[in-house]
């Protein structure tokens, strides 16, 4: 099971930090990712980081956001920086032992998925 949390309002260029934490057994072994949906469109992959550490980002946030996770607390996190209006939207951590590679990823499924939590970015 997994519980997002660090959402909220933030003005456009500001940056907030998101948690992702892992309960009922370890994700030592999973890719754990992060996707968005916007309301009226379609989910949104974010980025994933693999077991290992090595990560991937969308192009639509690369050099902004940073997947980070910290396996002895079965922990992921996403520092979001230099936010925008458009990053506004409902914010999911996700994981799964199957993985993707690079932009592959766009249409990972995992199997697991955290509770939403609400990014607002103000102009």
């Amino acid at each position: 099971q997994l519980q997002a949390s660090g959402g909220g309002l933030v003005q456009a260029g500001g940056s907030l930090r998101l948690s992702c934490a892992a309960s009922g057994s370890s994700v030592r072994h999973y890719a754990l990712g992060w996707f968005r949906q916007a309301p009226g469109k379609e989910r949104e992959f974010v980025g994933i980081i693999f077991s290992g550490g090595t990560t991937y980002y969308a192009d639509s946030v690369k050099g902004r956001f940073t997947i980070s996770r910290d396996n002895a607390k079965n922990t992921v996190a996403l520092e979001m920086n230099v936010l925008r209006p458009e990053d506004t939207s409902v914010y999911y951590c996700a994981g799964d032992r199957n993985y993707c590679i690079q932009s592959a990823c766009y249409k990972w499924e995992p199997r697991v998925w955290g509770q939403g939590t609400q990014v607002t970015v103000s102009s």
